[in-house]
């Protein structure tokens, strides 16, 4: 075997176990009893997602800029089958079109999130820094209720599905776990049935990230204003 296909194969089982983590931790988070530490991080309150894990005594007030690594998007195991299980000849989604779905999923969540961050006042940069906060989001679970594949009719849903955000958040340059979030959601419920398309599935799940971003941004300034109160008060 050549050292491309070796590097390949090395690249597949580290990312296949990165998602294997993440489905049990977000399969946790979704759970009743969640445990109180997580890799050396301990479980806080939080109002506005299933679960929060920080790093005691880290100082989050150093950072003032982000570094966002490439989403990693994963649907729920059985998604396309499910899907395929109610649809019949070129109706089917396809491995190309999940494909798709997945590629839009990334780039939308991508520019969302960046766009969040620098509307707050920090830098998106691409190098690591002492003042540069590493993050890495993962939406896993992705289960979209009537995806348009290809000759797809029209279907009418109440919402377009759900997913599961996961984000670490390390020190860009020592590579220290300083926090770990997740959070499963549903796409807003209409409770009213719509026609479903793949503009409204976008649409959908763009405000779905959007409130996940804004989460995100506001979480990270107030525990930068709880690090400063905390290095006042020492």
């Amino acid at each position: 075997m050549s050292r491309f296909a070796d590097r390949r194969s090395l690249t597949s089982l580290v990312l296949g176990t990165f998602l294997s983590v993440i489905y049990l931790f977000a399969a946790a988070a979704a759970a009743a009893g969640l445990p109180p530490t997580f890799e050396g991080l301990v479980k806080m309150d939080s109002k506005r997602l299933a679960a929060v894990y920080l790093l005691p005594g880290a100082d989050f007030s150093v950072y003032t800029k982000v570094m966002i690594d490439p989403v990693q998007v994963a649907f729920r195991p059985g998604w396309q089958k499910d899907m395929n299980m109610s649809r019949r000849g070129v109706n089917k989604i396809s491995d190309s079109d999940a494909q798709k779905i997945a590629k839009a999923v990334r780039s939308g969540f991508e520019d969302i999130f960046a766009k969040a961050f620098k509307a707050k006042g920090y830098d998106v940069v691409s190098a690591p820094a002492p003042d540069v906060l590493r993050l890495s989001p993962s939406v896993v679970n992705l289960y979209i209720n009537a995806p348009s594949g290809s000759g797809a009719t029209h279907t009418f849903t109440v919402q377009a599905g759900e997913a599961t955000l996961s984000l670490e958040a390390r020190d860009s340059t020592t590579g220290a776990l300083l926090g770990v979030a997740v959070d499963r959601r549903d796409t807003r419920d209409t409770r009213y049935m719509n026609v479903t398309t793949s503009d409204s599935n976008r649409m959908e799940f763009e405000s779905l990230f959007k409130r996940w971003a804004d989460i995100c941004v506001k979480g990270l300034d107030e525990l930068k204003t709880r690090s400063q109160a905390r290095g006042k008060a020492q």
